[in-house]
């Protein structure tokens, strides 16, 4: 593939297996943006999720603070309100929400998956209703581009089919093939001058369906590539061992993103198979619902035991939960449903995926991943991989 790409991206440093597939990486992905100033993003990198416009319960501020280098939001729920033109007319995404950094916009594909019992899926679009009135619409491949371009977001995702799981492998085939056409139609439709485009690669848990779909998709002029269709309710075991199998089929001179994973553990996996992007709402779902992650493992702060702890939620962390309270206050806060809870406890979990990306790329860029993945796991208590 030789199509001259909108964004940069080099790799700084790559590691092998022993086979010599290419593994675990760092690297620099340079976006133009849209008013004139580009963005450098380091990767490894994980997007926290803004689905319509607002990554729940903190501020652009609290993003900046944690270091967050790029968010993604939801082309679906966006569309459906405020509406795309409104938010074009309001200065775009970036000054609606008042954010500076970049920002990818999945396509609306995955709520082909998730409303399933409220779609119709044929091969010039999907018929559904809306999860908020009932009222009916229909998404195109190329609606999406139009809304995702009015949207005006800097990494815009080609619309694809996810199909469920279990699925028999002709539903998986054909979904897959339905994405290939789609990616083409998409990309028919023009964007603006800021905005890269991403294909997304299918094929459930079948290797030679994802070969077939990687094939594919890495022919058509993509400025990087996913892997979609995983996290949707196969075990973590298969999930990692597919991603691992797709990573390498996507070229090496393009970012890689593994969609919708996951969990701290997935996240070290995606990254040692070589993959560089990832985004999930599991850690501002589960700081609402009061599971954090620390550099020990998960602690559920409802648990009793943590009434009178004087303790911090993680004493490697530096986040403002973890710097001016006590697990004690943070129990409190959770049991009496304060809104200040849900504020500090994603502001930790947030912070915390962030620092182990930031840890993670550190650790390749001095040849020492496999060292810190194992310390990772051991602090866990998990077996060493």
């Amino acid at each position: 593939m030789t199509n001259k790409s909108i964004l940069g991206f080099e790799v700084e440093k790559q590691s092998f297996d022993s086979l010599g597939v290419p593994r675990a990486r760092a690297a620099k992905l340079t976006l133009p943006g849209s008013l004139g100033k580009s963005h450098e993003i380091q990767t490894p990198v994980f997007m926290p999720v803004g689905t319509v416009g607002s990554v729940k319960g903190i501020t652009p501020g609290d993003l900046r603070t944690m270091s967050a280098q790029i968010i993604l939001g939801n082309t679906y729920h966006l569309y459906l309100r405020p509406g795309h033109f409104r938010v074009e007319r309001l200065g775009e995404l970036h000054q609606f929400m008042a954010w500076d950094g970049p920002i990818l916009t999945d396509s609306g594909g995955f709520q082909v998956f998730s409303l399933a019992g409220l779609n119709k899926i044929d091969d010039e679009g999907v018929t559904f209703q809306s999860h908020l009135d009932g009222s009916s619409h229909r998404f195109t491949p190329e609606l999406s581009m139009e809304i995702q371009k009015a949207l005006g977001s800097d990494i815009v995702m080609a619309f694809d089919q996810c199909p469920p799981y279990p699925a028999e492998r002709d539903q998986v085939r054909a979904a897959m093939s339905r994405t290939v056409r789609w990616a083409e139609r998409g990309l028919n439709v023009p964007l603006k001058p800021h905005q890269a485009r991403f294909g997304i690669v299918q094929g459930g848990l079948y290797e030679d369906l994802r070969i077939q779909s990687a094939q594919e998709i890495t022919s058509m002029p993509f400025d990087g590539f996913a892997i979609g269709g995983l996290s949707i309710g196969e075990t973590p075991e298969l999930m990692q061992k597919m991603a691992a199998h797709t990573a390498p089929l996507l070229p090496l001179h393009r970012p890689r993103y593994l969609m919708g994973v996951g969990r701290p553990e997935d996240l070290v996996e995606g990254v040692r198979a070589g993959i560089d992007m990832f985004d999930c709402v599991m850690p501002t779902r589960n700081a609402r619902n009061g599971q954090l992650f620390t550099s020990e493992g998960k602690v559920n702060i409802k648990n009793a035991k943590y009434a009178e702890s004087k303790e911090p939620l993680d004493p490697e962390c530096d986040c403002e939960a973890c710097t001016h309270y006590t697990r004690a206050y943070l129990r409190h806060l959770f049991v009496s449903k304060e809104l200040l809870s849900a504020r500090l406890n994603t502001i930790h979990n947030l912070t915390y995926y962030i620092r182990i990306m930031k840890q993670m790329r550190e650790a390749i860029l001095d040849d020492r991943f496999e060292e810190w993945a194992k310390t990772f796991y051991r602090k866990r208590g998990h077996d060493v991989r």
